[in-house]
């Protein structure tokens, strides 16, 4: 996936955090309290500044109550101008061999 595609997409998933956060009725300060993060770290978070781990994604979810599908539905459609079809076709491609082709005589 292109730099500037994923820090999209880590923009998009912030702005939702902040979101769902806030029509929850959490601060930020006490939603991090939540999930067990700094709230500085929230806050990077939620800038998108911040690559969340598989853990810190779940924590999110759980602190919102939602599922971790929930909490990615529709991140990765705001991808914006082809970055979705562009990562979609990166992850649909077989891994490439690391072993190089034999060599014709």
């Amino acid at each position: 996936m292109a730099k500037d595609v994923s820090t999209h997409v880590l923009k998009v998933l912030g702005r939702r955090i902040r979101d769902l956060r806030l029509a929850q009725g959490f601060s930020q300060e006490g939603f991090a309290d939540k999930c067990s993060v700094h709230r500085t770290f929230m806050g990077t978070i939620e800038r998108g500044e911040s690559n969340l781990s598989f853990s810190n994604l779940l924590k999110v979810a759980s602190t919102l109550g939602i599922s971790l599908g929930a909490l990615l539905e529709g991140v990765d459609q705001n991808m914006g101008h082809g970055g979705s079809e562009a990562a979609t076709n990166e992850v649909d491609r077989p891994p490439r061999s690391r072993r190089s082709a034999p060599r014709k005589p």
